[in-house]
């Protein structure tokens, strides 16, 4: 048994002029002793009967100054975005909740999006009270009724309905020690309200709960040896980075400058590596680069390690073959089910990435140091001198493009803008469709860990939400969201979150008047034209009704224009609506050419 994570002094307070009762705590200001001992930051959802236990204890700690904060979103999913945002951003897990019955269901696309991309979340639910279920309550999501535990069932790693008070605590512990055992990703807990309304009794807490995030160093040493051997006796060698490798990349990139590997990273890793490190050639999958293939592709390149990837689609263009998914390909994860989509590996090796690649790097100075490997020499000098060339190694598609100023701007002259803009410090979230595509190929990423993107479920709307975690993460740093019209006609109102909590977020709206991906897709797959076309919105005077900045943006010249440093500054969100040629057919083909091979077969 440990000492009680806290002593809630309960008393009356007043929370903005309205008056907290005196209560004594309980089992729900428990759960919440718990978020605090993990240093969690904030809960997002939305408030319902049933999840008012809850609130009630979340209210509690506000008048106290005490942590977690609740961020109220305007949809669950919404809710359910911001907190895998903030989860991505600080490396925490991020909590969202939602009331029972539709407000469970709602936040149902969010979880499914975290579940696909190891985000760790927690997502808490109420029930209706024990005694009432099967009698037909209002909102009833037992297994009498429309069962949201069975629904979850299907994109959570963790997922349990409390039925007994004295299984609370446990159940709490358990679901926060899941969310980050490989594979990471969600978890549930359900909650009956009279069972989150009973007093606490005894405030003394069991479990120790500071250190569950932490990565275990767990290693196949037999395999990590002949990983070794391999790699002493390779003259070339390509790194493949998936977002697994995020916690390891310094070690990375100390290995790639040690023995001069290229690096080729997965659409969603893009935000790895600054764009013109001397070794980077690209992304390679969707929307990738021509340097990233020949990189992987050249006879020379003996091996390929890929690590920290679950190899899906979008990432290894269509599962290519002749490029990556191959005999000279070395699979290095800890979530040893992404190697049942390399099976034709020349090696698998699971364990902790940081521990390996530190082993790796170790194992590599060594062999210079003996002369069994040549050292590199000015790799500081290369990367210095690299550096002044704004696009690296990276071959781009339609380069001329990427320069040309017309109207309606090109997405391609866009990103161009953006490049030479916007701070090197900006955070970028990026939303699905089109944009996935023109960020992919063309934005520059100017530091490590600056960049999210939601490709696993591929969820439109998904990054207004998360941008508005990953702003309330940072508190004052700059956060760019990268969107199309059509995402942000699903959940324009959440802007309104960031501009609540006055938090510096830009939304750059690339309108169109088109569902660009579906007009796109149809075109360069033979479908028939249908279903893409959007109404023409002004969606800066729409921010202006929200009481929103905003600007639009036609040509070059009102990109020139905008005072970026009083932008970033801005206490609240700032809209660009960004008027961009709804005919220029983004680099999709690898999407396309993936669709033609499933509907062939």
């Amino acid at each position: 048994m440990v000492a009680s994570l806290h002593e809630f002094p309960f008393h009356r307070y007043r929370v903005k002029g309205v008056a907290i009762k005196q209560q004594q705590p309980t089992q729900a200001d428990m759960l919440l002793d718990y978020l605090e001992a993990m240093s969690i930051d904030f809960v997002f959802g939305v408030p319902g009967g049933a999840i008012e236990p809850l609130y009630n204890a979340l209210a509690r700690r506000a008048a106290a100054g005490r942590k977690p904060q609740v961020i109220i979103a305007r949809h669950e999913a919404g809710a359910a975005f911001m907190a895998d945002g903030y989860a991505r951003e600080t490396g925490k897990l991020g909590v969202c909740c939602a009331t029972t019955g539709p407000g469970t269901t709602n936040l149902l696309t969010g979880v499914a999006s975290a579940h696909a991309d190891n985000i760790p979340l927690l997502i808490i639910t109420p029930q209706t009270a024990l005694p009432n279920f099967g009698k037909k309550s209002l909102q009833e999501s037992s297994y009498d009724a429309i069962n949201t535990v069975e629904m979850m069932a299907q994109c959570t790693r963790y997922n349990s309905l409390v039925s007994h008070i004295d299984q609370l605590e446990g159940k709490i512990y358990g679901a926060l020690a899941r969310a980050f055992q490989p594979p990471r990703g969600p978890v549930h807990l359900s909650i009956p309200m009279d069972i989150f309304s009973v007093p606490l009794k005894d405030k003394q807490h069991y479990y120790h709960v500071s250190k569950l995030s932490k990565q275990a160093r767990n290693l196949d040493m037999d395999a990590l040896e002949e990983m070794c051997t391999s790699l002493l006796s390779a003259k070339k060698i390509v790194l493949f980075l998936g977002t697994g490798a995020g916690y390891a990349i310094n070690e990375i990139i100390q290995f790639a400058e040690l023995v001069q590997a290229e690096i080729v990273t997965t659409p969603s890793a893009k935000g790895l590596v600054i764009h013109n490190h001397p070794f980077y050639r690209g992304v390679f999958g969707f929307a990738g680069h021509e340097s990233a293939r020949q990189s992987l592709e050249s006879p020379s390149s003996e091996l390929i390690l890929a690590i920290g990837t679950g190899l899906g689609e979008l990432s290894t263009s269509g599962w290519d073959q002749e490029a990556l998914l191959n005999d000279r390909m070395i699979h290095i994860e800890d979530n040893f089910e992404n190697f049942t989509r390399s099976p034709k590996a020349h090696l698998h090796v699971c364990g902790n990435l940081k521990t390996i690649i530190s082993t790796m790097l170790e194992r590599a100075q060594m062999a210079i140091n003996a002369g069994k490997r040549c050292p590199i020499l000015n790799t500081k000098l290369q990367i210095e001198q690299q550096a002044k060339h704004s696009l690296g190694f990276l071959l781009l598609n339609k380069p001329e493009t990427y320069l040309q100023d017309s109207i309606p701007l090109k997405p391609q002259r866009v990103m161009y803008y953006l490049n030479e803009l916007l701070p090197n410090n900006m955070r970028y979230v990026i939303d699905a469709g089109n944009s996935w595509a023109w960020v992919t190929h063309y934005l520059n990423i100017k530091q490590s860990h600056h960049y999210h993107i939601g490709m696993g479920y591929g969820a439109m709307a998904w990054g207004i939400g998360a941008a508005v975690g990953v702003a309330l993460a940072l508190k004052n740093q700059p956060v760019c969201c990268i969107t199309g019209d059509g995402s942000y006609l699903m959940s324009a109102q959440e802007i309104t979150v960031a501009q609540q909590h006055k938090v510096p977020l830009i939304i750059l709206i690339l309108n169109d008047s088109v569902l660009g991906m579906v007009k796109h897709g149809q075109a360069l797959g033979g479908g028939e034209a249908i279903g893409f076309e959007l109404p023409k919105v002004n969606y800066a005077m729409m921010a202006k009704a929200m009481g929103i900045q905003s600007f639009t943006i036609r040509t070059g010249q009102d990109f020139n224009t905008l005072d970026i440093n009083a932008i970033c500054h801005h206490p609240g969100p700032t809209l660009l609506d960004v008027y961009i040629d709804a005919n220029e057919v983004p680099p999709m083909g690898v999407r396309m050419k993936s669709l033609a091979q499933q509907t062939s077969e």
